[in-house]
């Protein structure tokens, strides 16, 4: 069977969420996680065959950190190159700003994720997700 970003372009719709005051939520990948495991990230997930990005959005933000999107905002488009177990992966990467109701928010995937916290981006954990540096870097005048 062919996979997403291994045997054709993957589409991932990427979010980082924040409370409308600075601060942004992050995850933890577990030992359970695909790849990059023990690492922070800001969250994201594929875009579905016949799936809307709206619609992946909300489900992704709803299924991640178990609250409603509130508004968002599309920051940009990344194309994504890396490795996983030796192969090589290729996605397109679409991201996104999002505000969520801070009191909502929670590890809706304790089996994914070890820990969901908050940060602000003059503080944020370490270590992260490979891909997360280039996000900050590309976005920073837009999250701030």
């Amino acid at each position: 069977m062919a996979e997403k970003g291994l045997d054709f372009v993957g589409i991932a719709i990427v979010y980082f969420c924040h409370d409308g005051k600075g601060n942004f939520v992050m995850s933890k990948r577990s030992k359970n996680s695909r790849d990059e495991i023990g690492t922070w990230d800001p969250g994201g997930g594929a875009l579905e065959f016949g799936d809307s990005l709206e619609t992946t959005l909300k489900r992704e933000i709803k299924e991640e950190y178990g609250t409603d999107v509130i508004s968002y905002e599309f920051l940009g488009f990344r194309d994504v190159h890396r490795k996983l177990k030796k192969r090589k992966t290729h996605w397109l990467a679409l991201d996104f700003k999002v505000l969520v109701d801070p009191k909502k928010v929670k590890n809706a995937e304790p089996h994914k994720l070890d820990q969901v916290a908050w940060f602000h981006l003059d503080n944020l954990p370490k270590p992260v997700h490979s891909q997360f540096p280039d996000f900050i870097l590309r976005y920073k005048d837009k999250l701030r």
